[in-house]
């Protein structure tokens, strides 16, 4: 589900205006480059909190239907057929969104498209592949309930998982390309021999690729804990419920740590290969040796206010030593140099995404806490509550991390190559183009609310579930058991 639901990453870098001088527009900079980076940071903004369910969704309803099959448990089954449902609406909200994203890579940004595209398309020649996968098996899983032999049904949807990482992985490819281009060589400005592994497989792909992989599961999973959440706050206390809870939020919960170390080992590799942007996540105005970890504050005028310094901790962070040195945005030309508005954006969504992941890891805790205690969740109501907000605050993390990576690249579109200014289209009104962009969007995200508000409530009023699929014959009931629920 992933391949059509992805394309978001690639161009995530025009989130902030591209102004090395500070500014909405410095003189010089093309009338067409804010309401490119707008819409890109609008479509972009909301295309990438359906790539979780792309990837993990499917996962998670693998869960379900693997112990309904091997337990003959027809409430795991239950929330399998429903999740599945879900999942291909949201595959039909993202194929559009997705779509829209590929004509803007071309309508925006024609002069990158023109150079680079040669290399950066490979690895969406490879996404296509996936995605033409995905959407069959997607197809065969949705239409083969009842209508395929238990195993055999379940094994098609192993085959749109896989798909839907494979297609990630293309389309993060292309992304930590544009941060740390490879595996190509120019001749006259243009792009003149590619090498398809090096282009694929560069310096920044494979912790970009496990970075937004475990992102995937630990919004997916908070985000369905916290429905079941407030729905047992809302006294639906019943099997169903409770089990549709703990598949959601433990696969989260063993994620979030892994996550945490994960991120730590990128800001190391950040540090060594991306030295601009670490000078942007640390808020550092000059190089130096005993770098403060800064939390919060914004650079004013070259200096640091308002943030709270910990004495040597970016240093000790960065190298493990005091002594380490790291390169501050003076040691940026200045005609590459970011604005202070990036800086400020990019270091304080580190720290925001930094923080909201270890008070998802304090939530991982405590419902560890309360299993060794033999608790019930259904009892412990703040918990639930705070299980609740869990789904928003893995899609803060989600949001600010892309906008910590794409960002912090800036001004380059492709770093050390092309600056996003040059990148840009320079004839036709994007405003109006944005505004019809906006107009898609918006019908197709208030549709699809009302689409999977629909289903819930025919779930909850039915009680028991039929093999119905939101676009294909009706079928026979399923004989599934009289649970009201989400």
């Amino acid at each position: 589900m992933t391949a059509a639901l992805s394309v978001l990453p690639a161009l995530a870098a025009h989130l902030a205006p591209s102004v090395p001088h500070g500014g909405l527009a410095a003189a010089g900079d093309p009338s067409q480059l804010l309401p490119a980076r707008q819409q890109m940071a609008f479509t972009l903004g909301f295309h990438i909190i359906l790539v979780p369910f792309g990837v993990a969704l499917t996962s998670l309803m693998l869960v379900a239907n693997y112990r309904g099959l091997k337990h003959g448990d027809e409430q795991a089954m239950l929330l399998a057929r429903r999740w599945s449902k879900v999942a291909a609406v949201l595959f039909a909200v993202g194929a559009i969104t997705g779509t829209v994203l590929t004509f803007e890579l071309g309508i925006l940004w024609p002069r990158m498209m023109g150079r680079y595209g040669a290399a950066f398309g490979f690895p969406f020649a490879i996404e296509g592949l996936f995605f033409f996968l995905e959407a069959i098996f997607v197809s065969i899983y949705i239409y083969g309930w009842k209508r395929l032999r238990p195993w055999p049904h379940f094994w098609t949807g192993v085959v749109v998982s896989l798909s839907s990482i494979g297609g990630a992985g293309a389309v993060i490819a292309a992304n930590s390309w544009m941060n740390q281009p490879a595996g190509f060589t120019l001749r006259n400005g243009q792009v003149d021999t590619v090498s398809p592994g090096r282009v694929f497989f560069n310096g920044a792909f494979w912790y970009e690729f496990f970075h937004m992989l475990l992102a995937a599961y630990i919004v997916a999973g908070f985000c369905v804990a916290s429905v079941y959440a407030v729905g047992m706050l809302r006294g639906r206390t019943s099997r169903y419920h409770r089990m549709g809870f703990t598949i959601g939020f433990v696969t989260a919960a063993v994620a979030v740590p892994f996550q945490i170390v994960m991120g730590d080992t990128i800001a190391r590799y950040v540090f060594d290969a991306e030295s601009p942007k670490f000078s942007a996540v640390e808020l550092l105005p000059t190089t130096g040796t005993h770098v403060p970890e800064t939390l919060g504050g914004v650079l004013v005028n070259g200096r640091i206010r308002y943030g709270l310094r910990i004495p040597d901790g970016a240093s000790l962070l960065a190298g493990f030593s005091v002594n380490t040195r790291i390169k501050g945005l003076d040691a940026i030309p200045v005609q590459y140099r970011p604005s202070e508005q990036e800086v400020n954006t990019v270091h304080l969504a580190f720290d925001v995404m930094v923080g909201l992941s270890f008070v998802l890891l304090l939530l991982a805790v405590w419902y560890a806490w309360l299993l060794w205690r033999h608790r019930p969740i259904t009892g412990a109501r703040w918990f639930l509550r705070a299980s609740a907000l869990s789904g928003l605050a893995a899609v803060a993390c989600l949001e600010t991390g892309w906008i910590v990576t794409e960002v912090g690249r800036q001004p380059w579109i492709v770093v050390g190559h092309l600056l996003t200014r040059d990148a840009v289209a320079t004839r036709g009104n994007l405003w109006a183009w944005f505004a019809a962009v906006l107009a898609i969007y918006v019908a197709v995200g208030l549709t699809a609310g009302a689409v999977l508000i629909s289903m819930k409530r025919r779930w909850r009023t039915e009680g028991g579930d039929s093999v119905d699929v939101p676009y294909g014959p009706r079928g026979e009931t399923a004989g599934a058991p009289q649970e009201a629920g989400t």
